[in-house]
């Protein structure tokens, strides 16, 4: 694994040069050693600029933005969009991460992480990446609907789902709007996230295994969502499966495992 993770171009955003240092350690343990250094959300948008890395792993406060801030501008940016990014925090407080969580990242990892922690979300950044995290098995024919009220997030899951091999898609941002796609156009799989407006995750759960024509559709849900009761109740009303916000691209891997062998 350690040979996959040698071609990932890395640039590391971190005000402190002690904890900069940390951080280029742990990557080369795990294999890195394209790294570069930025302390600043400007330096690093700059050095981006120059010479566009696979994956941006960035601290959340910096001296002239937040690490929030960093990710929002690249998924606005056509050469930066689909650039892998991690951020790296002590920060716990939902309010502070929900917004990185959207922007579809492969990681939060805690100050200070394993190289367990750091080893997974790497894993994970593979499988956004071009040529990587196929499946071993053919999707190409599946057509996903994907449901999510943030098109960044969107624009991460089908980035992931690509690279599992699938080549359908269609999309909707909130559970009313999959309702009207659900009733017109046929689907292999539902992955939609939980809070959403107008008609939540949990609504939608129960819309289509009651009332849908495809009640028995697979249905993937991917939330940031932490009340166990919540979760529970999704669980509940039928949900194939249930992965954390950043997305899991193993849970869905194993889930078209299933899905297709079955």
């Amino acid at each position: 694994m350690s040979g996959d993770f040698a071609q990932i171009e890395t640039l590391l955003v971190e005000p402190s040069a002690m904890q900069a240092k940390i951080i280029a350690k742990a990557c080369e343990g795990l294999g890195i050693v394209r790294v570069r250094t930025a302390g600043s959300g400007a330096a690093a948008l700059e050095a981006m600029a120059q010479a566009r890395p696979d994956l941006v792993i960035s601290a959340l406060y910096l001296p002239d933005m937040t690490g929030t801030d960093l990710v929002a501008a690249m998924r606005r940016s056509s050469d930066l969009e689909a650039v892998a990014f991690i951020l790296v925090s002590s920060e716990t407080r939902p309010q502070a991460l929900e917004p990185v969580r959207q922007a579809g990242v492969c990681g939060i990892l805690p100050k200070p992480f394993s190289p367990e922690q750091l080893r997974r979300a790497l894993t994970a950044t593979l499988d956004v990446m071009p040529d990587h995290g196929h499946g071993g098995f053919d999707a190409e024919s599946l057509r996903v609907l994907l449901v999510d009220d943030s098109p960044s997030a969107r624009k991460f899951m089908r980035r992931v789902l690509e690279n599992l091999g699938v080549g359908h898609f269609v999309e909707a941002s909130d559970g009313s709007e999959a309702v009207a796609v659900l009733a017109e156009t046929m689907v292999d799989l539902v992955v939609t996230d939980y809070n959403m407006p107008e008609m939540d995750g949990k609504a939608l759960v129960d819309h289509i295994r009651q009332k849908s024509w495809q009640r028995s559709v697979p249905i993937l849900m991917v939330t940031s969502e932490s009340d166990v009761g919540r979760l529970a109740a999704v669980e509940e009303a039928g949900v194939s499966g249930i992965c954390d916000k950043p997305f899991e691209p193993d849970v869905v891997r194993r889930l078209l495992g299933r899905m297709l062998n079955g």
